[in-house]
């Protein structure tokens, strides 16, 4: 019996690595209209399930195909069935690019089928940026490409061969009915999936329709490089993405915002009208040749996912189970994987049911990882406008790292000449990272880009800071960090969050934190310390953290005050009262009387809290303020008293010294603040003298539904700097000192705040700089801790080695 598809690992062959940005564009057969991996590693298989003999697969496109083949060549036993509308030479795309990781999984898995490719497959490794006028290259990536009806022709061979009954131009009978008759069915009839569509009620699908236009090409020449242009017309911005797939053609997709398609009459324009624009807008990279169609038509890219994969014996694979943008190459990649795990997991698991779930265990993971990437990488071409403007290597370079996957570091091991001009024009001196450049905001100036983020300890008494608040920041000031946030230091008793929370509106408070920031001034020069100044608003009066995340104190609560009387948790949460006009007129001056404190105690910055649901951050967002008189109602009246706030504050702070605002960028709840919101309260703040913006996300209601995921808020901080042209603080899931580089040479932020990386580790700032074999003088290391500079021998796996053979 054949292997199990994941037995074993692949060859050392050396390949054609897709980077996870590289735009390869691709569809299914059943994909004419778009909505209007972890490695494969060696497993023990089992015995083979006795009950699945006869399958049908609904859908003829590469992962239908693929599965069949491989569910065939496992058991040559088996009755297979693949139904297919089409004819078998039909095609709506043009080519397709897999990686090195998926092309070592059908290696092992079929190697005829991967023979078969090799033969086929055009290589280059050569991404080309053309902006005004300007080509960028980056090299090293390497790609391996080949026609889509190649790949079907191989694929029909294969189940051919295999004894695989191919039904084309033949409709499937509905999923209910197959799955009666058959002990699997697979369903692989994409994007439009009617199997998914007849079974809402279970596999229940969400379909986000995205917000740009796109049309699928092709030209009569090969490309010598994967290539994005930029055409910036009278209409809008336009880009072009395109990659060989054989020696004398290429894939070309024209894509743009859905007004700028609009605007420039392809609305009403017909396909080949639409397409002899396209060649005309492009026509410098084209060479004045024209541009052909088969079946194309301007779409909509739709981001499917379900909440479940399988109902009964049917399963869904590639795009009926979900889809990933184009940008990033993943369509049909994520098919082949889907197949090959189907297949796996048949043959290893005791019984279908136990094979469907194990199925979806192990790729949901990947598959939502990967869509994370990909909506990263499509929300970054539906705002190319905002990036128009930045220097020529640094939108490259944006480009190339948009869906956050490939990083600094991956693109100077690629490419060290191109990474290098990079760094050149960004600023840096030879030598040194990106993130120990420094930064100066108003009279402050900051010796390097990382910053130790605001977090809540809860260890105050009486809202003193202690010993704790003396240790907690000084470690993290020794280690290496540019700027030491403050937790949300509270500008009234009632203002705090918990009863262990630190303020400043006694005189005790103020003389205690003087002596922290004695500390850090005294013992880490050069390090800044900043205080950020807050009220908690309708969040006040609630346990310590670790006790019971904002749940009303047992005993001892005091009232809460809010923009309107709305609780936090319905239910739950103490309903506040909504301040009157003394109520605003006191908290405003209690926030003054806290940022005098904190000047005479010493701090080097200012931040005041506008995010997260405390106070101020109430009254900007829609959900939290319904308020009819002047402070509610559009955006404008809800940023009245934040404004207000911040002029009182500003004008009680030292006039050098900088003054910053946090804000939640988006409530991630219906009707709440959203990221077009965002940009303008970051404007209103600018506008009235805010040096910088520190861009956070949610905590503004509990139903939020927050996008997790790596680096999961550095877009809103992105949008908001290449929009209102101001430094931003970049905060979110940023975990590695790789992130912080690619997000500073990209110019999507001009600090980065980490929290729990400095929770892990005081000296985080440190020791990314000797990870990087960086000495300067953006990250000292103090005099008592400079015999630690280095990273320490790990054991006797690092001793040299002697020599043990001649020759």
């Amino acid at each position: 019996m054949p292997p199990s598809p994941r037995n074993g690992r692949r060859s050392g062959r050396g390949g054609s690595a897709v980077p996870p940005d590289a735009t390869v564009p691709e569809a299914s057969a059943s994909d004419a209209a778009v909505c209007g991996a972890a490695p494969l590693g060696s497993v023990t298989a089992g015995a083979k399930p006795a009950g699945v003999r006869r399958i049908a697969v609904i859908g003829g496109g590469p992962g239908g195909l693929y599965a069949a083949a491989l569910l065939k060549r496992l058991g040559p036993e088996r009755d297979i069935t693949v139904w297919e509308r089409n004819a078998p030479d039909d095609t709506f795309g043009f080519g397709v690019v897999l990686s090195d990781e998926t092309l070592g999984g059908i290696e092992h898995a079929d190697p005829v089928v991967h023979a078969a490719l090799q033969d086929e497959f055009v290589r280059w490794d050569a991404i080309d940026i053309v902006h005004r006028g300007v080509t960028q290259t980056s090299g090293g990536h390497g790609f391996a490409a080949l026609g889509r009806r190649r790949l079907l022709a191989i694929l029909h061979a294969r189940c051919d061969s295999l004894g695989v009954r191919l039904r084309f131009r033949t409709e499937a009978p509905p999923a209910a009915e197959l799955a009666a008759a058959h002990d699997l069915v697979i369903a692989a009839d994409g994007v439009h999936s009617l199997t998914r569509a007849a079974h809402a009620d279970v596999f229940a699908p969400r379909l986000t329709p995205h917000r740009c236009r796109y049309i699928w090409l092709a030209a009569d020449f090969a490309l010598d490089a994967f290539r994005f242009e930029i055409a910036e017309t009278a209409h809008g911005v336009m880009q072009l993405h395109g990659y060989p797939f054989s020696a004398d053609a290429s894939t070309v997709i024209v894509e743009m915002r859905e007004e700028v398609w609009r605007a420039a009459g392809f609305d009403t324009a017909d396909v080949t009208h639409s397409i002899a624009r396209c060649a005309d807008v492009f026509r410098e990279t084209l060479g004045g040749r024209p541009l052909r169609s088969k079946n194309s038509a301007w779409l909509t890219f739709c981001t499917a996912v379900n909440a479940r994969w399988s109902h009964g014996n049917t399963v869904l694979i590639g795009d009926a189970a979900h889809t990933a943008h184009f940008s990033i190459g993943s369509g049909t990649k994520l098919a082949f994987e889907d197949a090959l795990a189907l297949a796996a997991c048949v043959e290893e698991q005791p019984g279908l049911p136990a094979a469907l779930a194990a199925y979806e265990a192990e790729r949901r993971p990947v598959v939502e990882s990967t869509q994370r990437a990909a909506t990263a990488s499509l929300r970054w071409f539906e705002e190319l406008g905002t990036y128009v403007d930045q220097p020529p290597r640094q939108f490259a370079f944006n480009l190339l790292t948009r869906s956050r996957r490939v990083t600094h570091g991956n693109l100077r091991m690629r490419d060290v000449s191109f990474t290098t001009a990079v760094e050149e024009e960004f600023g840096t001196v030879p030598g040194t990272p990106p993130m120990f450049t420094p930064l100066r905001l108003r009279g402050l100036a900051l010796r390097n880009r990382v910053v130790v983020s605001p977090m809540d300890t809860y260890s105050a008494v009486d809202g003193v800071p202690g010993d704790f608040h003396l240790v907690h920041l000084g470690a993290r000031a020794l280690g290496g960090a540019g700027l030491v946030m403050t937790e949300m230091v509270c500008v009234s008793a009632v203002g705090r969050i918990t009863p262990g929370c630190a303020g400043l509106y006694t005189a005790e408070q103020a003389a205690a934190w003087a002596r922290i920031t004695d500390f850090v001034h005294a013992s880490s020069p050069g390090t800044a310390i900043g205080v950020q100044l807050g009220h908690a608003g309708r969040k006040g009066s609630t346990k310590l953290m670790w006790e019971g995340i904002d749940q009303p104190l047992d005993h001892g609560n005091w009232p809460v005050a809010a923009a309107s009387p709305i609780p936090y948790t319905a239910g739950v949460s103490q309903i506040p009262h909504a301040l009157d006009r003394a109520g605003l007129a006191a908290v405003r001056e209690q926030f003054a009387a806290a940022a005098r404190r904190a000047d005479h105690a010493g701090f080097d910055l200012l931040e005041l809290h506008c995010g997260h649901g405390y106070l101020l951050s109430g009254f900007l967002s829609p959900l939290a303020n319904h308020r009819t008189d002047a402070y509610g109602g559009p955006l404008r009246n809800r940023l009245r008293y934040p404004l207000e706030v911040f002029d009182t504050v500003r004008a009680a702070w030292p006039d050098d010294r900088p003054m910053i605002v946090r804000i939640s960028a988006t409530d991630w709840a219906e009707g709440g603040t959203t990221a077009e919101d965002s940009v303008e309260i970051a404007r209103a703040f600018v506008a009235h003298g805010a040096d910088a913006i520190d861009v956070s996300t949610g905590q503004v209601v509990a139903e939020e539904r927050p996008e997790f995921g790596r680096s999961y808020q550095t877009p809103y901080a992105d949008r908001i700097r290449n929009t209102v042209c101001v430094p931003v603080v970049a905060v979110g899931a940023i975990s590695s000192w790789d992130d912080v580089n690619s997000l500073l040479l990209a110019g999507r932020a001009d600090l980065c705040a980490l929290a729990r990386p400095h929770l892990y580790d005081p000296h985080w700032t440190l020791h990314a700089a000797a990870e990087q074999d960086y000495g300067g003088p953006g990250a000292p290391w103090p005099p008592p801790y400079r015999a630690g500079s280095r990273t320490p021998p790990t054991g006797r796996t690092d001793a040299p080695r002697p020599r043990l053979t001649l020759g």
